[in-house]
């Protein structure tokens, strides 16, 4: 795999993380509202059951955001190091220009 299209492969990789964090954040706020309207009704097992899922995802959404925030760094020194806003920019003019490389 070349370094271009190593590196955009990275930058889909860090997106999907991205979108993981985020729907694991959404899914805390969920059981978060779920956990508030069991206080009236105070069902004991709905109680524990939510108390779990909500410590897991947030156990889940912790992993996930260490993993972005590394991975993140990795893709940004590898395009720092492979210049790759200048093999971006020869890709371009190779475009134009009908050739490929």
């Amino acid at each position: 795999m070349d370094k271009l299209k190593k590196f955009e492969l990275m930058e889909k990789i860090v997106r999907q993380m991205q979108d993981l964090k985020n729907s694991q954040q959404a899914i805390i706020e969920k059981v978060g509202k779920l956990e508030v309207d069991n206080f009236d009704l105070n069902d004991k097992n709905l109680a524990k059951v939510l108390s779990d899922i909500h410590q897991r995802t947030a156990d889940n959404f912790d992993s996930i955001n260490e993993l972005l925030n590394g991975f993140s760094d990795k893709t940004e020194n590898f395009g720092e190091k492979n210049n790759v806003d200048k093999l971006k920019e020869q890709q371009e003019i190779n475009d134009i220009s009908g050739k490929r490389s």
